[in-house]
């Protein structure tokens, strides 16, 4: 295939993958409800290559607010082969990142390095799926139930937020589901209460094989716990800090459980031991029964939540208690 003039790709080595860095044109801007911003950027070879799960890393203007890239999971794709192929990202505002990306409209250019990270492994035979999103966690989840209902498989979906603002396109996760429960604290839209109240109904009910889950730590520990009581593989996509967004810097390591190798008895059990993996090249997407979730969370500054591929503040607690802890790097 000849290289498009205007793509200005240039290839680079990410782990086993292809990175790319491009400069993608701004197709439109829109919003979902009052809260979340959408933008649709045409960068083809990143579009034709990006799996559910992974994300991009955006230039997001000039000047010292803007010396780190952020990251984004991929909301949708549209593969149309050739150079018509683009990627939607949405977020909500966060700090001067997220402000100056609200302000782009069609025919603006960014600058942007993908697809990143590990996504989501979909299963080999006929299966039942249940994607249980939090929020504008939930934006990766889209993506996959698309993928998922390509390849076959029935896809069923919890969505939960704290209030109707805070939901991430109610209307498409009843167009895209089987069955479709949406969930808020406040009751404002949907049932009363959170994703994990509904869970185990919504699994005996489904008849659930798989659970695929992205949102706040809290939600993700509970989903996996849950799933792992009805003996269910649980993949979640976790929302670290990415600082670099290729494994470099180091910021974005989850612990997980691992087998202890090289044990001489064989008919011993393995032992256990405590690995670290970076979340954007081993990750973001895990076994949730691998992740060491209890004292796990760090400290987060509300001004840091632009540095996770959903903009959310990872800490446990709130941003009041947290925001003088860690200075916000480069954000």
């Amino acid at each position: 295939m000849t290289e498009h003039p205007d793509a200005q790709t240039e290839r680079q080595a990410s782990g086993g993958g292809a990175m790319l860095l491009t400069r993608g044109e701004v197709l439109g801007h829109k919003k979902y409800g009052e809260h979340y911003h959408s933008l649709t950027i045409v960068a083809p070879e990143i579009g034709e290559r990006v799996q559910p799960g992974q994300f991009v890393n955006i230039r997001c203007g000039e000047g010292s607010a803007h010396i780190l890239r952020r990251p984004f999971s991929v909301y949708r794709v549209h593969k149309r082969g050739g150079w018509a192929s683009t990627i939607e990202i949405v977020f909500d505002i966060r700090g001067a990142g997220t402000q100056y990306l609200s302000q782009l409209r069609a025919h603006k250019m960014v600058d942007l390095v993908g697809p990143l990270g590990r996504g989501f492994a979909l299963p080999k035979g006929r299966a039942h799926c249940l994607l249980v999103g939090g929020g504008i966690g939930a934006a990766p989840l889209f993506f996959l139930a698309d993928d998922l209902r390509n390849e076959g498989h029935r896809v069923d979906v919890i969505l939960g937020a704290r209030s109707n603002r805070m939901l991430l396109n109610p209307i498409e996760v009843r167009r895209l589901a089987s069955i479709a429960r949406v969930v808020t604290d406040d009751g404002s839209t949907g049932e009363q209460g959170l994703v994990t109240d509904v869970l185990e109904e919504t699994i005996e009910r489904s008849e659930t094989d798989i659970i695929y889950s992205c949102g706040p730590r809290a939600m993700l520990e509970a989903v996996s716990a849950i799933g792992a009581e009805h003996k269910l593989p649980v993949q979640v996509a976790v929302e670290e800090l990415m600082a670099c967004g290729f494994g470099v810097c180091m910021t974005c390591v989850m612990p997980l459980k691992t087998k202890r190798k090289g044990s001489r008895d064989k008919d011993k059990e393995p032992e256990e031991e405590i690995t670290y993996a970076r979340s954007c090249t081993e990750g973001p997407v895990f076994n949730g029964a691998s992740v060491v979730w209890n004292g796990a969370a760090r400290p987060v500054a509300e001004d840091q939540a632009e540095l996770s591929t959903a903009g959310l503040a990872v800490a446990q607690g709130s941003f009041e208690d947290s925001a003088g802890e860690h200075p916000p790097p480069g954000n």
